[in-house]
């Protein structure tokens, strides 16, 4: 019988190596960047324009969200399309690899928000353990 944990079954007996591992990470840093998570949460119910996502995304600077648009265009996650009108007028959407990664995104954040206080309940009790030390 396979060992098992409360996650799931054990991870199967081989590993990814090196070369793996790192095209993974590089995608798991895309997709864990709490900027990107919040992101494309907000896109999850269709195009926004970039001060509309600015407004939502509450504490997140212009510059930031800039770079975090491009990245997950970069991975193929969101579309931008600019209108020719004046002034120009650029929407976000995700795309069809976005909108597969909605689900566990909108879980995560779901599971983040919903545990806020429990998590800053414990980083409270360590802190006070630990500054005896």
């Amino acid at each position: 019988m396979k060992p098992e944990n409360i996650c799931g079954p054990a991870a199967p007996p081989h590993s990814l190596d090196d070369h793996d591992c790192r095209g993974v990470a590089s995608v798991l840093a895309r997709v864990g960047d709490k900027w990107s998570v919040f992101v494309i949460m907000m896109l999850g119910d269709g195009p926004k324009r970039f001060n509309e996502l600015k407004r939502m995304v509450g504490g997140i600077s212009q510059r930031m969200l800039t770079l975090t648009l491009r990245g997950l265009e970069r991975d193929g996650l969101v579309t931008r399309t600019v209108f020719p009108t004046i002034p120009p007028r650029v929407d976000y959407e995700l795309t069809d690899l976005g909108r597969g990664l909605c689900t566990p995104v909108k879980s995560l954040g779901e599971w983040a928000i919903k545990h806020q206080d429990q998590i800053e309940a414990a980083r409270s009790r360590f802190d006070e353990r630990n500054e005896t030390d």
